[in-house]
């Protein structure tokens, strides 16, 4: 049985006999939201098999029946490029009597109506909820739900999900459901395609038109799950059909494709569409329009990085991070657990709970004291973004350097987190739609990216020898970054996403949309983080019982000394180094302060240990997001790699004899 299909089965023994309701839509439209306020409190969040995208499933109440709801990933299109458009596209096909709830941001309502369109061409039932009626309204734009619904043929309604206004009225109209009406003009060569398929796919699924021009217009191929249901011949017989057009028509498919669903989106926008523009929205429209300038959106861009990097690496993992840990943990908890388990006689129980390599004093401490901190200042800047329209500018601005090594300017946000907490931002990679730029991301903040505790001994280190130390260690990890990434998009195998983007307005963030974004984000942090940070201090705490942990460090200490020049004493901050970052620099820091590294050392040992592996708590996000085979293979090369660069830049570094 396939995943799919594990899917589905599990779906229908927990719910009634009566189909499902699927909210579909596009990113930040405020569907989570609507979702919360159609299913109450009780949520389940599931993790798609063989992916790493999660779904939410509730119920909803409809007259007295109990019906199962589903919450899709946000998704631009049915024509799937990322994971998450994969699995908002099959929990539809595994759910063909469903009804759908189509949800569209009321200020951006064309963007919402092509992902209708879409569902219209699967043949499926929808009704259509305009939420943030309220923002379009203080936005001056003014929608004709009534025009709109006798377009369509369908029900339409608004609704303000955070106050839960429209709810009752969308619950009503499900009963109304209807396959939206949407004329869209696909004449000549595209038109025969989608017929030859269509024939083709007919008696496997009623929505064959929607698959087909799915399958026309994007690299995924078809699902797997009808895929499977077509002879060889069939299948083979669909693929001639593409190839064929591919060669008769220059541009690209899904170009034309979605050329011809924008143009007969615009036709019924501009019959039901009044905007006002108002005081507040030309001066956001002003700002956002500087925003992707070429020359004034860099100084714009480089305040917003610079913004992120105080609030999250500064305040969130310095000031936060000092009070909770500090003060709270280290003055007060930790203290408190030491002395009711010194209570116990057994010296490996208080070990396995307050020791070295404890669940209270190492695993809880930095789950709660040093992540939550970052994670939480993060999203509330990555819900800000989100909110305000910016982030898809920030993409924008970066996406040409960011093209060198191999990504696109979805990159940015994971890279600059990096700076705060590496471990966080393997986790919000999730953003990338390719595996591929998945791996890549991953692999340079495994390798290259400090995190700002590690960076701030470094700087501290490096500023107190000089300014030319600093900017040594500074060429050598963005020369790093560079190389390795323009390499290993040469050899990771798979393609990179095309970096389409449709530019959303500048407006307002609402301070409610934030804070509910950032505790169900908060909520999913507690549940699948904090059990790897438990995880990994078992781990190490057994090699440490078993004596592995000091035969590491013997055999490393003779490639510290012969390779990097540097105390054998440095092996020991290597090793701790790979426990908490900033501990293996503050251990250099140490050695340093008492004249153990002279300043080339100094500059060679925080280098390499820049370079060096991640945190455990990295390895093992590592580990959940990749796979095992993927995390390992890193460190394999991350290791010797890191050994290398030092040892060439110490030999560099004496053979010149700068200090």
């Amino acid at each position: 049985m396939s995943s799919g299909d594990k899917i589905l089965a599990e779906a229908k023994e927990r719910a009634t006999n009566i189909a499902p309701v699927i909210l579909i839509g596009n990113p930040n439209v405020g569907k989570s939201a609507l979702f919360g306020a159609l299913s109450g409190r009780y949520v389940e969040v599931s993790n798609y098999p063989g992916t790493t995208v999660d779904y939410a499933a509730g119920w909803i109440k409809l007259k007295g029946e109990k019906i199962r709801l589903f919450d899709s990933p946000g998704a631009d299109s049915l024509s799937p490029v990322s994971e998450d458009e994969i699995v908002t596209r099959d929990l539809l096909l595994l759910n063909p009597d469903s009804r759908i709830i189509c949800v569209a941001d009321s200020k951006n309502l064309k963007r919402g109506l092509v992902l209708l369109s879409q569902l219209a061409e699967f043949g499926r039932k929808v009704i259509l909820a305009l939420n943030m009626a309220d923002e379009a309204k203080l936005t001056g734009i003014n929608i004709d739900n009534d025009r709109l619904a006798e377009i369509l043929g369908i029900p339409v309604v608004s609704t303000v999900a955070t106050q839960r206004r429209g709810i009752e009225r969308l619950k009503e109209a499900l009963h109304e459901a209807a396959v939206p009406s949407i004329p869209v003009d696909y004449n000549g060569e595209i038109l025969t395609a989608v017929n030859e398929i269509e024939d083709k796919l007919g008696d496997i699924y009623h929505g064959a038109r929607g698959i087909s021009l799915s399958f026309l217009s994007g690299d995924n191929g078809l699902p797997s799950g009808i895929g499977k249901q077509l002879t060889e011949l069939d299948l083979n017989r669909i693929k001639q059909v593409k190839m064929r057009l591919e060669s008769a028509i220059a541009e690209p498919l899904g170009f034309i494709i979605a050329k011809r669903r924008n143009d007969s989106i615009q036709s019924i926008v501009d019959q039901i569409v009044e905007a006002k523009k108002t005081t507040g929205q030309k001066a956001f429209q002003i700002i956002g329009q500087l925003s992707l300038h070429p020359y004034y959106g860099i100084p714009i861009l480089i305040t917003i990085l610079i913004g992120i990097y105080y609030f999250v690496g500064v305040f969130g993992a310095q000031t936060l991070v000092g009070v909770l840990e500090e003060n709270l943990f280290r003055g007060i908890i930790n203290p408190f657990f030491e002395r009711v388990f010194n209570l116990i006689p057994v010296q490996f129980i208080r070990d396995l709970f307050v020791g070295e390599f404890g669940i209270i004093t190492m695993a809880v401490t930095y789950a709660l004291a040093l992540i939550l901190p970052i994670v939480t200042a993060f999203f509330l800047v990555f819900g800000v973004l989100e909110d305000s329209g910016y982030l898809p500018r920030l993409a924008f601005m970066v996406d040409r350097i960011f093209k060198k090594i191999g990504l696109n300017g979805r990159a940015v946000l994971p890279m600059i987190l990096g700076l705060g907490c590496d471990t966080m931002a393997v986790l919000t990679a999730r953003i990338l739609y390719s595996r591929k730029e998945k791996i890549l991301v991953t692999l340079l903040l495994a390798l290259a990216v400090p995190c700002s505790a590690q960076l701030g001994v470094t700087l501290g280190i490096l500023a107190s020898i000089s300014l030319s130390a600093v900017l040594i260690w500074m060429m050598v990890i963005v020369a790093v970054i560079f190389l390795v990434g323009y390499l290993a998009s040469k050899v990771i195998p798979g393609r990179s996403s095309e970096f389409i983007l449709e530019i959303p307005p500048l407006r307002l963030p609402r301070i409610e949309n934030i804070v509910v974004k950032t505790l169900m984000r908060l909520e999913w942090y507690l549940k699948e983080a904090v059990p790897l940070f438990i995880l990994g201090t078992l781990v190490l705490f057994v090699l440490d019982k078993i004596k592995v942990l000091q035969l590491i460090m013997k055999l490393f200490a003779p490639i510290s000394a012969g390779i990097l020049g540097l105390p054998e004493k440095s092996a020991e901050a290597f090793i701790l180094g790979f426990l908490r970052r900033d501990y293996g620099a503050a251990g250099f820091k140490n050695m340093f302060d008492n004249g153990i590294l002279d300043p080339v050392g100094a500059i060679v040992a925080m280098t390499t240990i820049t370079l060096f592996v991640p945190c455990i708590a990295n390895f093992f996000i590592i580990i959940k997001e990749r796979g095992l085979k993927t995390a390992l293979l890193m460190v394999s090369l991350i290791v010797p790699f890191a050994i290398t660069v030092g040892g060439i830049l110490n030999l560099a570094l004496r053979g010149f004899a700068l200090w």
